[in-house]
């Protein structure tokens, strides 16, 4: 009787995974989880449910949780290639190239003949490289020097300004009447008079020449004139992106210097203020996902000054027009610094820049100089925001220990490269989950914590309402926590497969009652996401 129910289960669960393995077919990553669960519950020795598990949980970006899976599997069969397979990839997507490296020498080993193994694995292989090489020659964080303040926009550009033949002109003849007022009253030797004359009239011209270089006349993007950034030259650069062409370098800078330097005097929370009557909007994740952010724009209006929006990390990385949305939203945020509010999402730091296209979609875009310039203005962006004194606003989540105050992140010196621990780690990373109290993080990073640590959190803080951004959502959103946390995703048909929508909250004050507006993706130019990424993460997407 007992073989019988076993051979029940068995063929229950098998039946379990055909339809986990439709559902994966679909994108309906979460149900096929659901249901690769049910068939572990039924036949828990089976190492293909829970490496297929594992692989479903890579594509919600559960990397934690993979991880555990696929050493599941290799512990019920160490010879099964697809659980060190499964764990390789999980630990690459989280930047643990030598982690990721020990597994796909083993799934070489087990099938040596493997072609597609030995590919992953020589990928591999250079990416451990590259990265004990950057490690070499990298300096001390305390001996690095700001790639900002070596930069000036003014002298980029090819053609010297169209005054430049009479500005030195001007100038050297004052430098020549000063010179010869030296000689009157001072007395220099004549030797010593045509030293001062030549060195002053060549040093002069040069100035002159070169230190208002404008930009190439054949160039015909949105211009930036003199040192403001207007409403009209960010609805032409958009306009321009939105035909793919490409902002000359000079004014990118000029947007990414001025936004480094509006960023760097505010603190590490943000407080916002909607007076009664007017509204504020707030966005999730975009990933990259430019033609979609004109849809929001085009849905809900421009950003201004009356008409607000905070867009709550994670602008790039993934979908392939990256660098269209971060100059788009830094241009805005020169435009008026109040109508676009930026926090840190936990995208926004080198290692995720390196994996996941960012990094190489801005060199070959912009240049190498650029990799390193956003590396240190995203180090300058704003950790969290409170909407009225009533909202708080963060990409992840909330943190392992009680009692954490307002004043505490204030307190967070955030010029730096998120760290795998503590308030800043858990405030880019966390998630919320159905129980009660805390976990470990699905993704391998923060932690997951309940509705009980969101209530404290408010109480203790004279709050109403978490909003977070930070996962894919089917619906763009989710209410949890008894309606005290919201999850707001704004990147529809994620990377192109996920089929979700995305969604945005508009707040009117004086109530702030949250009014979500949901929509779907718009078509985009032939350029996949991941275009850019590692060589080695595009061979998994």
């Amino acid at each position: 009787m007992e073989t019988k129910n076993e051979n029940s289960d068995v063929s229950r669960a098998e039946e379990m995974k055909n339809q986990a393995n439709e559902a994966f077919k679909g994108h309906k990553f979460s149900h096929a989880i659901d249901l690769y669960t049910k068939a572990i519950e039924l036949n828990g020795n089976n190492a293909v449910y829970w490496a297929n598990r594992a692989f479903a949980h890579t594509k919600l970006e559960e990397y934690g949780s993979a991880i555990q899976d696929a050493s599941k599997a290799i512990e019920i069969d160490p010879k099964y290639s697809k659980g060190y397979y499964r764990r390789g990839a999980a630990y690459l997507a989280m930047g643990k190239f030598k982690d990721a490296l020990k597994d796909f020498q083993q799934v070489k080993r087990i099938c040596p003949n493997d072609p597609d193994a030995a590919r992953k694995l020589r990928e591999c292989e250079k990416a451990v490289m590259k990265l004990k090489f950057e490690e070499a020659i990298s300096a001390p964080v305390s001996e690095r020097r700001s790639v900002a303040e070596s930069i000036d926009y003014h002298t980029i550009g090819n053609k010297p300004r169209s005054s430049s033949s009479f500005l030195p002109t001007k100038t050297a003849l004052a430098a020549v009447v000063a010179a010869v007022m030296v000689v009157a009253f001072r007395g220099f030797a004549t030797t010593e008079i045509l030293m001062v004359l030549v060195s002053v009239v060549l040093g002069t011209y040069w100035w002159g020449s070169f230190s208002g270089s404008e930009v190439e006349p054949q160039y015909s993007g949105a211009r930036i004139e003199g040192e403001e950034v207007t409403l009209e030259f960010v609805k032409q650069m958009m306009e321009d992106f939105k035909n793919q062409k490409t902002l000359h370098k000079r004014y990118a800078y000029q947007i990414v210097l001025k936004t480094r330097q509006i960023l760097q005097a505010l603190p590490s929370l943000v407080d916002i203020s909607v007076p009664n009557g007017k509204h504020f909007t707030v966005c999730g994740d975009v990933h990259g996902q430019f033609y979609d952010l004109l849809n929001i724009f085009e849905l809900n209006g421009l950003p201004s000054e009356e008409n607000p929006y905070l867009f709550n990390g994670d602008f790039v990385d993934r979908g392939s027009f990256s660098v269209e949305i971060i100059l788009t939203l830094f241009a805005f945020k020169c435009m008026a610094p109040s109508s676009i509010y930026l926090a840190r999402g936990n995208h926004e730091s080198k290692s995720m820049n390196k994996i996941y296209g960012f990094e190489g979609e801005v060199r070959s875009k912009l240049s190498e100089k650029f990799v390193d310039l956003f590396a240190e203005v995203f180090c300058y962006l704003p950790l969290a925001h409170v909407i009225n004194e009533k909202i708080f606003v963060v990409h992840g989540g909330l943190f392992s220990v009680d009692g954490v105050k307002l004043s505490d992140i204030r307190a967070i010196d955030r010029f730096c490269e998120p760290p795998e621990e503590g308030l800043m780690c858990e405030l880019l990373w966390s998630d919320p989950q159905p129980l009660p109290g805390r976990g470990p993080s699905k993704r391998g990073v923060g932690l997951s914590f309940g509705g009980d640590v969101t209530k404290r959190f408010l109480e203790d803080n004279n709050l109403d309402l978490v909003v977070r951004s930070h996962e894919v959502k089917d619906e763009g959103y989710e209410v949890d926590h008894d309606g005290k946390l919201i999850t707001v995703f704004s990147a529809p048909n994620y990377c192109d497969q996920m089929g979700n929508k995305g969604a945005y909250i508009r707040f009117e004050a004086p109530d702030m009652k949250p009014n979500i507006v949901t929509f779907s993706a718009v078509p985009h130019p032939d350029v996949k996401p991941m275009a850019y990424a590692n060589n080695f993460m595009r061979m998994f997407n």
